[in-house]
């Protein structure tokens, strides 16, 4: 069932949410303050790529200091947009009865692109 959910979401804008997320990764990478940044949204662009069959889980250092300062970081510079962007097309999703899947899965990438850091797709 996922094989078909990750075909389906990869065709309903999937590649383009990722593409997204890789370019705007290149633009963080250009600096070395925002390589840490840049790296998050590779691992989310990759986790755009194809999100049924795998989930954000807590790693390590979840709780660790840095970690909790780049998400506060993260989430004054750009973080709360991609978020609510991602909210706004579950949502969108979730009005027809075929489209929930796929807005279930922007509501779980929605919480990984409030607080990336600290987490790994499993």
């Amino acid at each position: 069932m996922s094989f078909l959910g990750n075909v389906l979401w990869f065709i309903l804008g999937g590649f383009l949410i990722s593409i997204y997320y890789f370019l705007m990764g290149l633009l963080f990478c250009i600096t070395i303050i925002g390589i840490p940044f840049g790296l998050q949204l590779f691992k989310i662009g990759a986790f755009a790529l194809c999100p049924f069959g795998h989930e954000p889980v807590s790693d390590t250092n979840d709780g660790g200091c840095l970690a909790i300062l780049m998400n506060v970081l993260w989430i004054l510079f750009g973080g709360i947009e991609i978020a609510l962007l991602h909210v706004t097309f579950g949502v969108i999703c979730c009005l027809t009865i075929v489209g929930i899947p796929l807005g279930m899965q922007h509501f779980k990438m929605a919480i990984l692109a409030l607080v990336p850091f600290g987490k790994k797709i499993a």
